[in-house]
């Protein structure tokens, strides 16, 4: 064992799906230390030939290490794995997909066993972990003493960032920007089905697709700059009267080209809302408040 390895923080992770694997090879790429455990074994073995140690049990692999990275199916499979292991003292990264809530109540679980809790939200997919330009992140949340101790060692798979001291915020983040993609996502879905029966070729709408998404989302910057102001005329381009009365365009071409218009019917409809409250002068910002109950 070199002396540069020696010096590298040992980690323990639990859960070797397509994810877990990934963080694993980053570690083991920069030497670090690493002990696993997998609920299927053969997982595990595989990365035992890369030269991971594999534990015979969460509650070995835990007590290998004190910082214990956790990314396993859910929040569920969280507290099984870990239900009756010692955890006093050890500094808990968990990386599983969950809710706010469930971050906020698995930090609380983690604190009366005798844990350091810190939560993540990972804005990566596996392919991006371990290259530093594919821009892969995670977000951090709970324990900053956590987060700080051993951010060299969690920005090896990817790069970090840390969102306060509430535990579900990393969840909430990485829950709030994938909302933002699945909306793009949609739209670009909504693009592609109205020239689906055309002679217009998908490869050639593709960039321009692409060019017209990249020049509104700095859109989103003028959105938080009025909800912070409270002033929903700020900067006003387009105003909500104006938008509202385009939109017949819109359900007409749909209806034309044969193409529902599942995906844009409920977001007009908060527009018509918003605007039948009398806030013909405003952005689109004041959908926003119609949303939240």
């Amino acid at each position: 064992m070199t002396q540069n390895t020696v010096e590298k923080t040992p980690v323990t992770l639990l859960g070797l799906g397509a994810m877990g694997t990934a963080l694993a090879r980053a570690w083991l790429a920069a030497d670090h230390p690493l002990t696993v455990w997998n609920r299927t074994p053969a997982r595990a073995a595989v990365l035992a030939a890369e030269g991971a140690h594999v534990a015979h049990s969460a509650a070995e692999a835990v007590a290998a290490n004190s910082l214990v990275i956790v990314c396993l199916l859910d929040d569920a499979s969280v507290g099984e794995t870990l239900t009756g292991v010692d955890l006093t003292g050890r500094d808990l990264v968990n990386l599983t997909t969950s809710t706010p809530a469930q971050a906020r109540a698995r930090a609380e679980w983690a604190r009366a066993r005798g844990a350091r809790y810190l939560d993540g939200g990972i804005m990566a997919v596996p392919p991006m972990i371990g290259v530093p330009e594919a821009g892969g992140y995670v977000f951090y949340s709970g324990s900053q003493e956590v987060f700080e101790r051993h951010q060299e060692t969690l920005g090896v798979p990817a790069g970090t960032t840390y969102v306060g001291l509430d535990a579900g915020f990393a969840a909430l983040h990485d829950v709030a920007l994938l909302s933002a993609m699945y909306g793009m996502f949609a739209g670009a879905a909504h693009a592609f089905a109205l020239i689906h029966k055309e002679d217009i070729d998908p490869v050639s709408l593709a960039p321009l697709l692409a060019d017209w998404l990249v020049a509104m989302a700095p859109a989103v910057h003028q959105t938080a700059d009025q909800l912070r102001s409270g002033d929903y005329t700020k900067g006003v381009v387009s105003n909500l009267a104006m938008q509202v009365a385009g939109t017949p365009t819109f359900l007409s071409t749909a209806e034309q080209q044969g193409v529902s218009p599942e995906l844009l019917s409920p977001y007009f409809e908060l527009m018509r809302r918003r605007l039948a409250e009398g806030s013909g002068e405003e952005d689109l910002t004041g959908v926003i408040d119609l949303l939240v109950r």
